[in-house]
């Protein structure tokens, strides 16, 4: 049993059922945004998104987050397997606020902001978290400037020629509050 079913309150759901649930991924990725953590208890970091697409890929329920190459997240996520995209309600919008403009290089996220880890899955997750997917990681691909039909958002965000890595994950694990 998962750390977080039993020591935080969490219920596990079939990935299966995020269909049936209240989720709206323009919603909670825009506008709610997340925390995006790869690693485990030898070293951790997480980093605040709100980019990213929900859906079905391969038959299965599928996260994709993309970040940049020079965010410290990178370094983790490339090194492990699974990583978990938390959201949270509006009580720890700060935390999100400070994880997504500081580097855990620099500062320990957790411990500045209050957020506790949970080590469970192989990965982490926060207790403060009301949604918890563990993914899978299962595909890797930088996204590349000649790749880009409308032109415009090169300049708009890629002047610096800093394009994000796409990161697709299987949904291997729900876990609500």
């Amino acid at each position: 049993m998962s750390t977080l079913v039993e020591k935080y309150g969490f219920k596990e759901v079939d990935p299966q059922a995020l269909g049936d649930m209240e989720f709206n991924p323009y919603k909670k990725i825009d506008k709610e945004w997340f925390l995006v953590t790869a690693g485990d208890e030898s070293g951790y970091n997480t980093m605040t998104a709100s980019w990213g697409f929900a859906g079905i890929m391969w038959g299965k329920q599928t996260f994709t987050t993309v970040i940049r190459p020079q965010r410290y997240t990178k370094s983790f996520i490339d090194k492990s397997d699974t990583f978990t995209i938390c959201f949270f309600d509006e009580s720890e919008r700060k935390a999100l606020q400070f994880c997504g403009s500081h580097s855990g290089k620099d500062h320990d996220k957790a411990a500045e902001t209050g957020l506790v880890p949970v080590f469970t899955d192989g990965t982490t997750a926060f207790e403060q978290a009301k949604l918890v997917l563990v993914c899978e990681k299962a595909y890797v691909q930088p996204m590349e400037g000649g790749c880009y039909q409308d032109r415009t958002l090169l300049d708009k965000f890629y002047a610096a020629g800093d394009h994000h890595v796409q990161y697709i994950g299987i949904i291997k694990k729900v876990y609500v509050k």
